[in-house]
């Protein structure tokens, strides 16, 4: 049972009982009342001078924290000075004197704390010491500990951990009084938690040399301690700070390093730095040599020693690595055998150094080895890594985990961790931009890698911060405690961020607008929109855009996006509009506006320009208004991206820009073309689903109208002259619907079209035709063809998926019937998928399911069809790894390489697609960047009528987005046609 608990002032979800609450108190009375701040008084923040640095830090932190909030600066003393009647004593279990006192006094029980990592307890204690009628008790099992205790009631009394990076307003309160209870919070269940900052040439590095770090010219300690006060704030506890050659390599300022440690934030580096050496920008070649460990292994080894010496004062997580300069494979041999040889031997040495240089048995220093990119090859040669080497397990750089431990490697002391992109540079295409990956994506590859060992080590990659700030939040909270979270509370979690920096007024829109963003940018992301492969030739590797997959007639698809675009766009314009506070409207605009306005304008500036290509070719008047609307888009995009920088008086001024990467162009205003009108006015048509101009057909024709749907169609008339078009319509048949019969146009106006179902005549093939006419004599003509037959009845098909112009669509979430055991539960998920909600075929920790057998778990949907003979299956699922290369069993016709799952049709044979494939290839590359592989598998229907196809658990955790049967009418399109299901 998952229970509500109030900490901080955030809801969070626990699986056991709240040992108790902190909260906000409107009476200063009270037996377990504490007061902050009163009408005559304040209270004072006492620490031991022997504790840690940091705890003296976050006391100076949190003074501050009550001043903005109440405009009362809390004193700051040690427990040298005599204390005040209302005292707040802070310290680190065996660092703090008074606290001992009181342990021996019986007045406080620590005995839960003891041998437990950054755990702390929080307790009103009654005359503690002589003097003191009552005092606020926080103390650490550690010295993270004891800092986050008390930030926990920084947050209770209003102040965000964003307060300053996304500049999270503060509610003024007069008094500050808290009701406090015993609390004891529980370990983190991920040891090390922290961020990568990366790809930061673009945005951080120019506003830390431009703006926030003049005097330096570049990342410095000012940066730094920005960034460890969020990470502290966010109870995480691991940096690895950014390493690209144009920002200062973080070891070059050795102020750097006394910064991170007063907030008593671990260092460490990417999986290709080794020993906390930036390889990209501190290895100097005149006086070096090369970075080659074959031909230099003694150069290489100093420079890592000395390193590791500088550092070795300082509590790290160290990198075990060797790859090339700046993130490139390392140069060796192209036999795999002896770059695993030579990856062997430089591993050894570097674990050799941090005993030497810290004293420290091997075991007892925190070592990690990321297997990413070409060393996953190497170390699948049979690379032995020492036991208590934690190994990190990357993700493909687009969300998917590429591989967890196995049965042998979950055994290991040193257990495992992720590297986990909420940015990417890098093939097949940059996601730098706007951070948009699905938060429920996260949690399911997350939870899977977390139940897999991987609680040892999480890192992000979060780009230069800005616009990964969510990513960061929500992965850090994950981290800490991924037993608070489920899939419910994934899919909301934006939204419960948001009012937790903006208060609650607007969150029903919230919601509203973070489940559709989410939706609309996992089919697509805005970066993905050129529809451009980066780095494909060395002749040309800059992306080249071209018209995107989303049809412009079929499905909708095209109209659809742009309408929820412009919908969500409207509403976070109109919260922007009514907020007046100048913090509240800076904090929304980058955490909501921002991000939702910029992907509409982005959208709509890329599809409005397909559409004027294609319109030019039509000859329509309307591709003139596109081409204006395309290139306002990309001009407004100019105008908030610069209102962006210049929030709160230029503030993040430099730090956002859609123009990241060497290689993209997605941001680029699309070709645009004229178009060449006739002198006077000309008639044009085109009806729905007409995708292809010309040698395909001679005559318009809408799609089949269908009983059991119901559905319209529409029929653009336009015009291709001058001067406005006059035009009427006419129709064979009183059963044929129009919704608008004659009008006037300098462009063009659309008619829906329906059926009358009470008139129509009963049949399978009931013909009528819709004229439209000019006032200057040019007739068109639109045939109508209607599907109503008399039998099945309507009743009958109610509840069936039922075949439409041919083509059966069915999304996921809406299964007949599903197949459960012991093992494989069918897990629904909401806010993800083409959809908007998928279905995951059972944990994926569970074992391997045998799909040909009779009762295996499935999921079962009905459909009815009026065809027999072949049919094409397109399985729509995410595009998910193999948990582990030994999955842990081995038997007739199974495998390890790829995953699998069943396809099947009534008992008819099955089939089994899989979700995986190598990275780089093809299919890779289509399916991440839309985060979809869709399987296509041909089946056999033996005679018309109702039918069931299944789909079958194998891997279990696959997930499901939707399926489609095509007869052969399904129309080309992006995300396939809608559900054929009556609504």
């Amino acid at each position: 049972m998952f229970k509500s608990i109030l900490l901080g002032g955030m809801l969070l979800l626990s699986s056991s009982a709240a040992l108790a609450q902190v909260s906000l108190s409107q009476n200063s009375s009270g037996s377990n009342v504490f007061s902050l701040v009163g009408k005559k008084d304040k209270a004072c923040v006492y620490y031991d001078a022997k504790d840690f640095e940091v705890v003296k830090t976050t006391a100076g932190l949190f003074a501050n924290d009550v001043k903005e909030v109440s405009g009362q600066l809390l004193g700051v003393a040690t427990t040298k000075e005599a204390p005040q009647k209302n005292c707040i004593i802070i310290g680190t279990l065996g660092y703090n004197e008074w606290i001992d006192q009181m342990i021996a006094k019986k007045k406080l029980d620590v005995e839960p704390l003891k041998n437990r990592w950054e755990s702390y307890l929080v307790q009103l204690v009654r005359n503690p010491l002589p003097g003191v009628d009552k005092a606020l008790v926080i103390v650490g099992s550690d010295r993270r500990g004891t800092a986050y205790g008390l930030l926990s009631v920084s947050r209770t009394i209003g102040v965000s951990p964003w307060y300053w990076w996304a500049d999270a307003p503060i509610i003024k309160k007069d008094q500050l009084h808290l009701r406090v209870d015993k609390y004891i919070s529980k370990e983190p269940t991920v040891k090390y938690r922290g961020i990568f900052i990366n790809d930061e040439d673009w945005g951080l590095y120019r506003w830390s040399r431009d703006n926030f770090e003049k005097e330096l010219g570049n990342f410095g300690p000012r940066t730094y301690a920005k960034v460890c006060e969020l990470l502290l704030r966010l109870q995480a506890n691991y940096l690895c700070p950014a390493m690209h050659d144009a920002s200062m390599a973080f070891h070059r300022i050795p102020e750097n390093r006394v910064v991170a440690d007063r907030f008593a934030i671990l260092m460490g580096a990417s999986h290709c730095e080794p020993l906390l050496f930036n390889t990209a920008s501190e290895w100097k070649r005149d006086k070096m040599g090369e970075w080659d460990y074959i031909n230099n292994k003694k150069g290489v080894d100093s420079v890592l020693n000395v390193r590791v010496k500088e550092c070795a004062p300082f509590e790290n997580v160290y990198t075990l690595a060797l790859r090339g300069l700046h993130d490139r494979a390392m140069n060796a041999s192209n036999d795999m055998g002896d770059r695993k040889d030579m990856l062997q031997e430089a591993l050894m040495a570097q674990r050799q150094m941090l005993i030497d240089a810290i004293g420290k048995p091997g075991e007892e220093i925190p070592q990690a080895f990321t297997p990413y990119k070409e060393v996953l090859d190497v170390y699948d040669e049979g690379l032995e890594l020492p036991d208590d080497v934690t190994i990190i397990w990357p993700d493909d750089n687009y969300g998917y985990m590429k591989r967890l431990s196995s049965p042998k490697e979950q055994k290991r002391s040193g257990r495992s961790g992720v590297y986990y992109h909420s940015s990417y540079l890098g093939k097949p295409h940059d996601h730098l931009w706007m951070n948009t990956v699905s938060p429920t994506l996260m949690y399911e590859e997350l939870r899977k890698a977390y139940d897999a060992t991987a609680d040892r080590i999480w890192l992000l990659n979060a780009g230069d911060i800005k616009s990964c700030e969510f990513a960061v939040d929500y992965f850090l909270t994950m981290a800490f405690d991924i037993d608070a979270f489920n899939f419910e509370r994934a899919a909301n979690y934006r939204t419960e961020w948001l009012c937790g920096m903006l208060g609650d007024q607007y969150r029903n829109e919230y919601q509203d607008v973070v489940n559709s963003f989410y939706k609309l940018a996992f089919a697509r992301k805005p970066e993905f929109m050129g529809w451009g492969y980066q780095w494909t030739t060395d002749k040309h590797g800059r992306e080249r855009n071209t018209d995107t997959d989303f049809s412009l007639t079929n499905y909708r698809e095209v109209d659809n996006r742009l309408s929820e675009y412009r919908r969500i766009g409207g509403i976070v314009e109109n919260i922007l509009n009514n907020m007046s506070d100048e913090k509240q409207k800076a904090c929304f605009y980058q955490s909501l506006y921002y991000p939702v306005k910029g992907c509409e304008l982005l959208n709509r500036m890329v599809l409005d320009g397909q559409r004027n290509r294609w319109y030019a070719i039509q000859q329509r008047a309307s591709a003139k208004d596109l081409k204006k609307s395309a290139k306002a888009c990309y001009d407004s995009l100019e105008v908030i991206t610069k209102g962006y920088n210049s929030l709160l008086d230029g503030k993040w001024n430099h730090v956002m820009t859609m123009k990241q990467g060497f290689a993209a162009a997605y941001f680029e205003l699309p070709k645009l073309r004229d178009v060449e009108l006739a002198p006077a006015a000309s008639l044009g048509v085109m009806a729905e689903g007409e995708a292809v101009l010309k040698g395909l057909q001679s005559f318009h024709s809408l799609p089949c109208f269908n009983t059991y749907l119901r559905q319209s169609y529409y029929i653009d008339v336009f015009n291709k002259g001058a001067t406005p078009l006059k035009w009427k319509t006419s129709v064979t048949n009183d059963w044929i619907l129009v919704s608008k019969k004659s009008g006037e146009t300098a462009t063009e106006e659309r008619i829906e079209v329906s059926i009358d179902w009470a008139k129509v005549p009963a049949g399978e093939r009931i013909l009528g035709t819709l004229d439209i006419m000019s006032d200057r004599g040019e007739k068109e003509t639109v045939y109508i063809s209607v599907f109503n037959p008399t039998s099945p009845s309507l009743a009958e098909m109610d509840t069936l998926f039922v075949e439409n112009n041919g083509y059966v669509a069915m999304d996921a979430a809406s299964f007949h019937r599903k197949v459960e055991n012991d093992d494989i539960k069918m897990i629904v998920i909401p806010n993800l998928g083409f959809e908007n909600t998928a279905v995951q075929l059972g944990n994926p920790m569970a074992k391997a399911q045998r799909t040909a057998g009779r009762n295996t778990p499935r999921l079962e949907y009905d459909f009815y069809t009026f065809e027999q003979g072949s049919v094409d299956v397109y399985t729509y699922v995410l595009p998910t790894f193999p948990i582990s290369k030994d999955r842990g069993y081995a038997g007739h016709e199974a495998t390890n390489v790829e995953t699998k799952y069943g396809v099947c049709i009534d008992e008819g044979p099955v089939m089994n697609p899989s979700t995986s494939s190598f990275e780089y290839a093809q299919i890779w590359y289509e399916s991440v960047l839309k985060n979809c592989r869709i399987n296509k598998t041909t089946l056999h229907i033996d005679k018309p009528g109702k039918h069931t196809v299944k789909i079958i658990c194998g891997d279990a955790g696959t997930v499901l987005q939707k399926v489609v049967l095509d007869f052969g009418g399904m129309k080309r399109s992006y995300m396939g046609p809608r559900p054929t299901r009556k609504e």
